[in-house]
C-alpha cells in the first residue's frame, strides 16, 4: 500500500471529523478521494499540519485529526514535545510514514532508514503511540477516535504517488468552509 491507498481506506472514517491534512500530494489525494468541508487542506506550509491541528485541538473540544508525513514531522521536530507536554485527549496525529518526501520527488527520509518516529514520539513523552502496517491504519484510527486519549499513529507504507489534480479551490474558501464546520 502507498499513501493514497491509506487515504482511500480511511476517508469514510474521516468524514465526520475535523481534519488538518499535510501539504502537497496528501492534501490533493484526500481532496480527490473525498472532499469534505471538515478538512483543512494545507497548501504551502511543510511540517505544520501537526502544529495547526494541535492548536485547533487546544482551542475547542471536538476531536481533531492531523494527517502528516514522515518528512514533514522530521522538518518540524518541535511539534512532538509540544504535543507530549500539552496533551489534549481530543487530538490524534496520524503520521503516514512512507520513508520519503513524497511531494517533492520521493527523496528518502531518515524515517526510511534508522529513525523511528514512534520511538521519537515516545522519547518526547507521548504516552499513546501506535505503529501499524498500512493495512491496519483504519482500525487504529477508529480505535483512537473512540478512545479518550491523545494518540499518535505511525502508519508504515511504501513510497509512491498517484497522479492527482491540484486543488483549484481558493485558499480563502478552504479556510472559511473549515471554520464554519469548526463552529457548527
Amino acid at each position: 500500500m502507498i499513501r493514497s491507498d491509506i487515504l482511500k481506506d480511511i476517508a469514510p472514517i474521516l468524514r465526520d471529523q475535523l481534519v488538518v491534512c499535510n501539504i502537497g500530494l496528501p492534501s490533493q489525494e484526500l481532496h480527490m478521494i473525498d472532499d469534505q468541508p471538515s478538512t483543512f487542506y494545507m497548501l504551502g506550509t511543510m511540517g505544520l499540519s501537526s502544529s495547526i491541528g494541535f492548536g485547533l485541538a487546544l482551542a475547542q473540544d471536538k476531536k481533531v485529526i492531523s494527517i502528516d508525513g514522515d518528512g514533514s514531522v522530521l522538518t518540524n521536530f518541535g511539534t512532538l514535545p509540544t504535543i507530549a507536554n500539552n496533551a489534549r485527549d481530543n487530538y490524534i496525529l496520524l503520521i503516514i510514514d512512507n520513508g520519503s518526501y513524497g511531494s517533492t520527488g520521493d527523496q528518502p527520509t531518515y524515517a526510511g532508514k534508522k529513525t523511528s518516529l514512534a520511538a521519537v514520539a515516545r522519547a518526547c513523552g507521548c504516552e499513546n503511540v501506535v505503529e501499524v502496517a498500512a493495512e491496519d491504519t483504519g482500525k487504529a484510527l477508529q480505535e483512537a477516535i473512540e478512545g479518550n486519549q491523545m494518540t499518535i499513529i505511525v502508519a508504515k507504507c511504501k513510497s509512491g504517488n498517484i497522479p492527482v489534480p491540484v486543488i483549484t479551490m481558493d485558499p480563502v474558501v478552504i479556510r472559511d468552509r473549515f471554520m464554519k464546520t469548526v463552529r457548527a
